[in-house]
This record gives C-alpha cells, sequence and structure tokens, in this order.
C-alpha cells in the first residue's frame, strides 16, 4: 500500500507533464485502434467466410458469364451438398452516392447457403411469393427509411432501365461481422426481364455460383473436380473457397493496407519515444532521491518498481481512455463509412492489443531511466544533492 500511495504521488507531482504525457498516449493508442479496426473491415469479408462453401466463376473474369445449364451439372458432382447462383446486379438507387452492393440471386437456395442471414419466417414466406420482392440488411434499412412494403427503385447501370422491388424481408446478421448493407432480389425476376429485353447474353446467364460441401476438408478435392467437368468448354471455371474468392477483392488493395498497419505501428513507436523522454526527466530530477533510497538499502527491484509503476500508470490510463472513447468514435465513423466498409466495428482482439500496448509501453518506457538510475553510484548520487 504505501508504495502505491508513493507511486501516485510520485505521477503527479509534475501534474500538467503527466496529463499531457497520458492524453498522448491516449492519442496514438486511439489512433491504434481506429487504423486496426479499419484493417479489420477490409478483411470482413474474408474473416465471415464459411471454410464449407466455394465459390465458382468464370475462369477468365468475373466480367465474363457462365451458362445456367451449369447447375445441375454442378450439383450431381460428388461432395456438392447445396448449390446456389446469381449475379452481380450493380444498380443506383437514386444518385450514385447512394451505393450499395445489389445482386440478383436464388433467394430460396441462397437464404439457405447463407444461415448467418437472419430473416423472420413471415417475412420469409413473403419474400418467395413475391417475383418482385426484395430482401434488404438492417443497416442498409436504416440508411434509407425503409420499411416493409416499401417500393424501391433501382436505375441499372450493367442492365439498363429502371428496376421496381417491394420489401418484403429485412434481414439481420448472425454474427457481428455479417454485412447488413446488402440488397437481393429474386433472379428468376431478373432473367425474365432479361428474355423481354432481349439483350442476348444476359438472359440465362449467372455471374457465380455458390457451392457448398459435405465435408469442408473436400473443399480442395470438389473445386478441382467441378473444373475438371467444364475444362475445354466454351465457359471454362475457376473454383476456389469462399475465403480466397474475398481475399482475391483485398488483394487489390494490399498495398493500401499494408502502409495503415504500418502507420498504426508507426504511431506506438512515437509513443514510446514521448513516453520514454517523459520518464528519463522524471529519473534524472529525482536522482537524488533513488540515490537515497539504495544508500538506505532497499533493492533494485524496489527502484525498478517506483520507475516502472509511475511508468506503467500513465500509459494504462492514457489507454483506458483511448479504448473508452474507441467505441463512440467508431460508432460515429460506421454510419459515414457503411458504402465503403459495411462492417466497421471494434473487434475483441482490437481491444486486447490496446490493453497489450498500454502496458509494453510502460515496461519499455522505464528501461532508460532504471538504466540511468541504477548505473550511478551512490557517492555520485549523494552528491546531487544540494
Amino acid at each position: 500500500m504505501f508504495l502505491l500511495k508513493l507511486i501516485l504521488r510520485n505521477s503527479f507531482r509534475h501534474k500538467l507533464r503527466t496529463v499531457l504525457t497520458m492524453f498522448g498516449v491516449a492519442i496514438a493508442i486511439l489512433a491504434f485502434g481506429l487504423l486496426r479496426t479499419v484493417v479489420d473491415a477490409w478483411y470482413a469479408g474474408v474473416t465471415a467466410s464459411a471454410a464449407n462453401r466455394l465459390v465458382t466463376r468464370n475462369a477468365i473474369s468475373l466480367n465474363f458469364y457462365l451458362p445456367f445449364a451449369y447447375k445441375e451439372k454442378i450439383r450431381q458432382v460428388e461432395g456438392v451438398s447445396e448449390v446456389t447462383y446469381g449475379n452481380w446486379f450493380g444498380g443506383i438507387y437514386i444518385e450514385e452516392k447512394n451505393f450499395f452492393a445489389n445482386f440478383a440471386m436464388d433467394l430460396k437456395s441462397y437464404l439457405k447457403i447463407y444461415p448467418e442471414f437472419v430473416v423472420p419466417e413471415k417475412e420469409k414466406k413473403a419474400l418467395f411469393s413475391d417475383r418482385k420482392g426484395a430482401a434488404a440488411g438492417a443497416k442498409l434499412a436504416e440508411r434509407f427509411g425503409w420499411k416493409i412494403g416499401d417500393t424501391v427503385t433501382l436505375r441499372g447501370t450493367i442492365f439498363p432501365g429502371n428496376w421496381d422491388f417491394t420489401i418484403r424481408a429485412i434481414y439481420k446478421g448472425r454474427d457481428k461481422n455479417t454485412d447488413e448493407t446488402q440488397f437481393f432480389f429474386h433472379w428468376d425476376y431478373f432473367n425474365e426481364r432479361m428474355k423481354t429485353m432481349k439483350m442476348g447474353s444476359g438472359a440465362d446467364t449467372i455471374g457465380i455460383y455458390i457451392i457448398t460441401v459435405t465435408k469442408p476438408e473436400l473443399a480442395a478435392e470438389v473445386s478441382e473436380r467441378v473444373d475438371k467437368l467444364f475444362k475445354n468448354s466454351m465457359a471454362e471455371t475457376l473454383t476456389e473457397t469462399e475465403k480466397a474468392f474475398q481475399m482475391s477483392f483485398v488483394s487489390m488493395t494490399e498495398a493500401i493496407l499494408v502502409a495503415v498497419q504500418l502507420v498504426s505501428f508507426l504511431v506506438i513507436f512515437i509513443i514510446l519515444a514521448v513516453v520514454t523522454n517523459t520518464m528519463a526527466m522524471t529519473a534524472h530530477e529525482r536522482i537524488r532521491e533513488y540515490t537515497v533510497f539504495r544508500s538506505l538499502g532497499f533493492e533494485p527491484l524496489f527502484i525498478f518498481i517506483m520507475i516502472a509503476g509511475e511508468s506503467m500508470f500513465i500509459t494504462i490510463v492514457g489507454g483506458a481512455l483511448a479504448i473508452a472513447c474507441t467505441f463512440p468514435i467508431v460508432k460515429v465513423f460506421s454510419d459515414y463509412m457503411s458504402m465503403f466498409l459495411p462492417v466497421f466495428i471494434v473487434s475483441s482482439e482490437t481491444i486486447v492489443l490496446d490493453v497489450v500496448i498500454s502496458v509494453a509501453v510502460g515496461l519499455l518506457a522505464c528501461i532508460v531511466p532504471l538504466w540511468y538510475t541504477l548505473k550511478i553510484n551512490i557517492a555520485d548520487g549523494l552528491r546531487a544533492i544540494a
């Protein structure tokens, strides 16, 4: 108890310097936490991927389609349990700034394969019975004030014209990292209209097939079987795990992610230097006191606890302040960044990293002042007493 009181009194002996250092630590760790949250959000699609889901697309590019006839052939492949399919639609709601992901999917099989999209049974029945029905994520519905029964018109970009849909279901995510900003409607409705518009290649074609396998460990074998089935055809396929499929999009911005990660760790090194400088100044000012303790027979461990305790008190308080501010700031940012980063939440791993960094910086920052304090002999230290 005596040692704890001593540490607290020493910490606030220079109140302004201590408070400024705490705020510096808080800002640095807050910046680190926000940058890590951005990185986590970028990888949200990857982390949400299921091990038993595969994605089959045209081997050339996503811009090329696959025949609808592939569905039954894929379903018959050994190891395949379910198959769903759909197309990226790319429609615009009112104006370009209102961008959100929207797809034409076979909704019955799609919702079966994606149990993380939770839809009430009543809404699900209404959705399946209305060919112009659509499902919107809870965050997306909140963003535009949509409710069940509302009519939503999307302006086609890839597929021209105005497309009217009725909101029949609003899904919620089963998991924290489930994307609640997407919009789905019936592929059958999409295909019928393509035939009416006589767009040729737009009808009876599929952008991606999504496959579930009976066992996750069969993913590689099933992928090979599917691609082998369509080898040397007019539309060869590339089948990969859902995680690999999502990573292909993330890899396009890998340089940006690396830069963000480097900046996040650079921030920590900067605050380490600041706290180390603060503790060095403190040790220099109190060298006489530390020498008196040593002359009275106190062990180096006691001196270490005094210095390290003060250093860690400053960084832990700063870290706690940063963590407390992280959640409301991320909440505010999530409303503005949902267009680009649909899943923008603070992960438990980020909080653990913040705590570890707070403790680590506190310990590392006391090494230099501790070395300076213990290397000076007692006689020289006592001469410093004026």
